[in-house]
């Protein structure tokens, strides 16, 4: 489903937890990101969890909870902002970017970064991991949090 130049990550997450963070906005291209990110838990034998929160402002509080909780192994955080007429796109994409990196390095739980930042509809349903999409980010960024996890973990080892 995916362009060129994705990897295939190889993901094993057995025995590991992953909460899926997303956002309500934009239903049909959540239900995409959701599906997909399900996908590649199950795939790689990981239990999840899928919390849902109002919008992509509220990402880096949610991530930051269950960092701080000891609930996950792999946070995973899905939303879609699509660009608009005003500078609001812009101010939402910087904040969220930052408060997840923030969040991700301060806590060293991996989190996978499934934001779709896009100037219109067309573009998030075709990465939304949608029967007609040519990507599935839901499913990508799920493949990075848990390969960070054995990144981390031979690190550590």
């Amino acid at each position: 489903m995916a362009r060129g130049g994705v990897p295939d990550l190889h993901t094993g997450g057995e025995g590991k937890k992953v909460v899926i963070i997303a956002t309500r906005w934009h239903e049909q291209v959540m239900e995409g990101l959701i599906a997909g990110a399900k996908r590649a838990c199950k795939a790689a034998k990981a239990d999840y969890e899928v919390v849902r929160v109002p919008g992509s402002f509220e990402l880096p509080l949610a991530a930051k909870t269950y960092a701080e909780s000891g609930k996950a192994d792999a946070l995973v955080c899905l939303g879609v902002v699509i660009r608009g007429g005003t500078p609001h796109f812009d101010y939402v994409c910087d904040a969220v970017t930052y408060g997840l990196t923030k969040v991700s390095v301060e806590s060293q739980i991996p989190l996978g970064f499934g934001l779709l930042t896009c100037d219109n509809l067309e573009q998030a349903l075709d990465r939304a991991g949608l029967e007609s999409s040519s990507e599935d980010k839901g499913y990508e960024a799920v493949q990075a949090a848990l390969s960070m996890v054995q990144v981390l973990t031979e690190a550590q080892s």
